[in-house]
């Protein structure tokens, strides 16, 4: 039986180098399209937290050293990093549906995701974007640009920003529009450019959503049978790197949560996963997180941790 299944792809699974990810989503296209094959109805969401801020940086010193007139906007960074990202995707994946002779269109929309304003989150910077750096290189950056620099899970400083909670989906009724078509959709990259509603008018604002909380609520709006989480490991554990560590074939929503209130998890890694993972858990839908390679065993649930209420 064919399911609708939203795919959550980490930036950093993406490369460091525009040509390092060209390479790379040409590997990650694969399992994909085997998903479709089977007759599922596949959307893809995905990070963009080293790229964004890549972006950011580049732009910020190009306009240092009067190479442009101005630096650009941190919405419109997210914009650009949705544009490139989604061409690699769209481009690796309608590649290799071409390769097995499926006739499918695939296409990116550069989507909104709608915050609120009064989110406490802006007022504590968490979002680890852009490159590591040393500690020394971290201060002189934050002396410099007046950003919020912090170490990052042991391996080295990043720049933070808020990440709000998302909302609701901006071009919501165009993605279902697009699925219900036949067309492979890849929408709410990095997140989503996040936007704030006043006066009727929506406006882009210096955030980065959490990619994985984007498309939990992304799955609930186009009510996808399935949200599938790919990271590194092929299941979630607890009690990670000790001699008690455990994998999880399965966790209700209660379980998650108190093993969230227990510790279990990293803030800069699986933490944001799970917690995504009982939010659509608890609208009803499966949620699965898993690895790449593992993501069509783990939609049968023959691998990867299932959240469930």
């Amino acid at each position: 039986m064919s399911k609708r299944i939203v795919i959550a792809l980490g930036g950093n699974a993406l490369g460091n180098t525009p040509y390092e990810q060209l390479a790379l989503v040409t590997e990650t296209a694969k399992p994909i399209v085997d998903l479709i094959e089977q007759g599922n109805e596949v959307i893809i969401a995905h990070g963009n937290g080293p790229q964004v801020g890549m972006i950011n940086l580049g732009m910020g010193t190009a306009a240092e050293a009067k190479a442009i007139k101005s630096d650009m906007p941190f919405p419109e960074c997210g914009a650009m990093s949705q544009g490139y990202i989604g061409y690699h995707l769209q481009n690796a994946i309608g590649n290799e549906l071409a390769a097995r002779g499926i006739s499918k269109d695939v296409a990116t929309v550069v989507t909104q995701v709608l915050v609120d304003e009064n989110d406490p989150a802006f007022k504590n910077p968490t979002k680890p974007i852009g490159s590591f750096y040393d500690k020394e290189t971290a201060e002189r950056i934050a002396a410099e640009k007046g950003y919020t620099m912090v170490e990052d899970a042991g391996r080295g400083y990043r720049q933070v920003v808020p990440s709000p909670k998302p909302i609701d989906v901006i071009e919501k009724n165009t993605v279902s529009a697009l699925i219900n078509s036949g067309c492979v959709v890849i929408t709410v990259g990095g997140g989503g450019i996040p936007v704030v509603r006043k006066d009727g008018k929506l406006y882009g604002t210096p955030a980065v959503i959490d990619k994985d909380f984007a498309s939990a609520k992304l799955a609930e709006l186009v009510k996808a049978d399935a949200l599938v989480i790919l990271t590194a490991v092929d299941r979630v554990c607890i009690h990670w790197g000790k001699p008690n560590q455990e994998s999880l074939a399965e966790m209700t929503v209660a379980d998650a949560e108190k093993y969230c209130q227990e510790g279990h998890f990293a803030p800069g890694s699986m933490l944001p996963k799970v917690k995504a993972a009982i939010s659509f858990a608890q609208s009803g839908g499966q949620a699965i997180i898993a690895s790449l390679e593992n993501a069509g065993a783990a939609v049968k649930g023959e691998s990867g941790t299932i959240v469930h209420l």
